[in-house]
């Protein structure tokens, strides 16, 4: 049996299949366009897995995923395909358009096409996927829904859209494509939508590895506004775990929430980054890490606060995070310090140009 997955060269998507093939025998198809985010170094430990079929290219390509479904005969497309960064959302809205609107249309397509071609019973020994159970899954985030004010409750599945960014908006659609698809129709699929992940393979443009990427580089820390946006935190395993959950037993249709259940605002990040820097890797002059925070223009649009209510994923699937933040956090910075090379490769080139004009100008 054969998953494809799409943007598996990128931060949630590699986590994915880096753990999927480490408890699998299944073959992952694994398409990514290699953007600036997609980095081919984190999938370095698969080289040579017969398991691991590696293709670059766009999921609004439709010869090419038609001619990838046709061949590989995938029992499920697991799509994490995404431009994600709202900064970059802001600066340059096309490209999100582009890829998860127009890009998840096509993809949608081409599924749909692939789909329908299946047979309602078993061939091949029972090899090949029976269109009952092939599944489309779609990962989508938090930000859909708009900001909650401090005493509000937490998202829940039924909460309704309120996209603030391009980036969340341009997602809002896509989940409202797939969800269409599914009624209009029949395509079998599943939705997630994940509260802000942290972890190993993250690109230091996102909070936490920029944080950690700075503080070593002796660069200020830039925290936008007061500090205080709230986010919940999942540690990206988790989130790995609970899609593959979801692949495995979600009823059709449906949306599922996930969540770490760990609100925090972003200065409280921050601080306990520095703290675990200056514990596990102490400057020379013997000051913290905290010094180098800096407050920044606030973000346009900037939401307030996110919370996830992963109460239906635990009813339904019965389905928990593993790691506290406290231990994921531990992990990940501990992670950062021991693959520098990996941190200096992916720091080369556009990241560093964009990263570089964008922050000077909000510091300016």
């Amino acid at each position: 049996m054969t998953l494809l997955v799409t943007g598996g060269a990128g931060f949630i998507g590699a986590n994915f299949v880096l753990d999927w093939l480490a408890a699998h025998d299944e073959t992952v198809v694994n398409l990514d366009k290699l953007t600036y985010a997609g980095n081919p170094e984190t999938l370095a430990s698969l080289q040579g897995n017969a398991h691991h079929v590696f293709v670059q290219g766009d999921i609004g390509d439709a010869a090419l995923v038609s001619r990838l479904l046709a061949e590989h005969q995938p029992r499920a497309v697991v799509n994490f395909a995404a431009e994600s960064h709202v900064d970059r959302s802001i600066h340059g809205p096309g490209d999100f358009i582009e890829t998860n609107i127009v890009g998840t249309f096509r993809l949608l397509e081409s599924v749909r096409s692939y789909w329908s071609g299946l047979s309602d019973t078993h061939r091949d020994g029972g090899v090949a996927p029976t269109k009952s159970s092939f599944r489309f899954l779609h990962v989508s985030t938090d930000e859909v829904y708009g900001s909650l004010s401090k005493g509000d409750p937490a998202f829940a599945e039924t909460h309704r859209y309120e996209p603030n960014s391009p980036y969340s908006a341009s997602k809002a659609a896509s989940d409202h494509l797939v969800r269409a698809w599914h009624h209009t129709y029949g395509l079998p699929v599943l939705t997630t939508n994940c509260s802000n992940n942290y972890g190993p393979y993250h690109f230091p443009e996102k909070l936490i590895p920029l944080m950690i990427v700075n503080a070593l580089a002796g660069k200020p820390l830039p925290v936008y506004g007061d500090g205080m946006q709230i986010r919940d935190w999942l540690y990206v395993k988790d989130h790995c775990s609970a899609i593959r959950r979801v692949l495995e037993a979600g009823r059709l249709g449906e949306t599922y929430n996930v969540g770490g259940w760990n609100e925090k605002p972003n200065i409280e990040i921050v601080n306990t980054v520095c703290k675990l820097l200056d514990e596990l890797r102490p400057k020379q002059d013997g000051t913290s890490y905290a010094t180098q925070i800096a407050y920044v223009t606030d973000r346009p649009g900037h939401d307030r606060r996110y919370a996830i209510d992963a109460r239906k994923l635990e009813a339904e699937l019965g389905w928990k995070p593993a790691e506290t933040f406290e231990t994921g956090i531990r992990k990940t910075v501990e992670w950062y310090l021991a693959n520098p090379d990996w941190v200096a490769h992916v720091q080369s080139g556009s990241y560093r140009d964009w990263v570089s004009k964008n922050y000077a100008e909000r510091q300016a």
